[in-house]
């Protein structure tokens, strides 16, 4: 080879031809600029599922608050006639008689019972079945030759569950074994 042939070789060609490096050099900052790209785009995505997030939050909160402030009304809804029958009775006490005043007590009763089953709040009254520490409370103990020992024989005031779990137990005498 002759010198011609070496005085047209440059160091540019060996690492790659003259457009080598600056290829690169472009191709390095696309890739960048698209990285970058698909970052801002990732954090746009996480802040907006952020904020969506915080909003249900929000939204959850408010209805759990509203769910405790407006859980009684319809309760109390059912409780008005009850009132209105009460008011009705006190008004005409002085002017009924006896029979029309138990028929007035009887009649808010059902009501209010009604008012109570609405409600999921159930009546216990034992009599008969046996002690059970969970729903009742026993007064007093009894000596029974006809009731079964550690039964309930006698409910001195009844109680009341609601949707299953207990607001008073019912208090009841228990038979015991007679001796």
């Amino acid at each position: 080879m002759g010198e011609s042939d070496s005085s047209s070789f440059s160091p540019a060609q060996a690492v790659g031809g003259a457009e080598g490096p600056e290829n690169e050099l472009t191709s390095v900052r696309a890739a960048l600029t698209d990285a970058q790209e698909q970052a801002r785009a990732a954090k746009d995505q996480a802040l907006r599922a952020l904020a969506e997030l915080e909003n249900v939050r929000k939204r959850a909160q408010r209805d759990v608050e509203n769910a405790h402030r407006y859980a009684l009304e319809k309760f109390a809804q059912e409780l008005l006639p009850v009132k209105d029958s009460l008011d009705l009775g006190i008004e005409n006490a002085g002017r009924a008689d006896v029979a029309s005043l138990i028929e007035g007590q009887a009649a808010t009763q059902r009501l209010l019972v009604k008012a109570l089953e609405h409600a999921a709040v159930v009546e216990l009254n034992p009599v008969g079945e046996p002690f059970d520490a969970n729903f009742h409370e026993a007064m007093a103990a009894q000596p029974s030759a006809t009731a079964e020992p550690n039964s309930v024989l006698a409910v001195v005031q009844r109680g009341y569950t609601l949707n299953g779990r207990l607001l008073r137990p019912a208090r009841v005498v228990v038979a015991k074994a007679p001796g």
